[in-house]
């Protein structure tokens, strides 16, 4: 599933499952047929587009599209992102990253990193046990290790605040 917003100002849901595509909830028929890498041809209810993609930015999932000679900016968003959202995490890249809070409440077993340690983002940071299952919290950048504030053994809360950074 995408969300796609469209020059900021319409949003579509769009779901495909093989060749059956579904708008906003409703079965749409296209017939595609992929040109080369940039531009595809689209049949829809006996109407023709001709489709090409102009830029695209795979970091910030926008692109811009020419839909027979007109330009659309999308913004394109996939379930993973709405997942991300939901939980609050979507704006950590593009953000100084001061502290680690805990993403959900659970015990922890270890802590992985000392004060003044360099840690490369996906390090392991620490291990939270909630659930009777084990999460490696790891470093969503490159920081170093300011302070610790939690020990193992340690009760958490969600986003409560385990380590903070320079």
């Amino acid at each position: 599933m995408f969300k796609i917003k469209v020059n900021d100002t319409f949003s579509y849901d769009i779901e495909q499952d093989k060749a059956q595509y579904r708008v906003n909830g409703q079965e749409i028929k296209l017939d595609i047929h992929k040109i080369d890498r940039n531009r595809i041809s689209i049949l829809h209810n006996n109407k023709s587009y001709s489709a090409e993609v102009v830029e695209l930015n795979k970091e910030e999932k926008t692109c811009l599209i020419k839909v027979n000679g007109n330009n659309y900016s999308l913004v394109i968003n996939d379930q993973f992102d709405e997942l991300l959202h939901r939980l609050g995490m979507d704006k950590l890249a593009g953000s100084k990253i001061s502290e680690q809070k805990a993403p959900m409440p659970g015990l922890v077993l270890n802590v992985c990193v000392s004060v003044g340690d360099e840690v490369k983002k996906g390090d392991n940071l620490l291990v939270l046990e909630a659930m009777k299952m084990e999460n490696i919290i790891k470093s969503p950048a490159d920081l170093r290790v300011k302070s610790l504030k939690v020990k193992p053994g340690d009760k958490v809360e969600k986003n409560q605040v385990l380590i903070s950074f320079e």
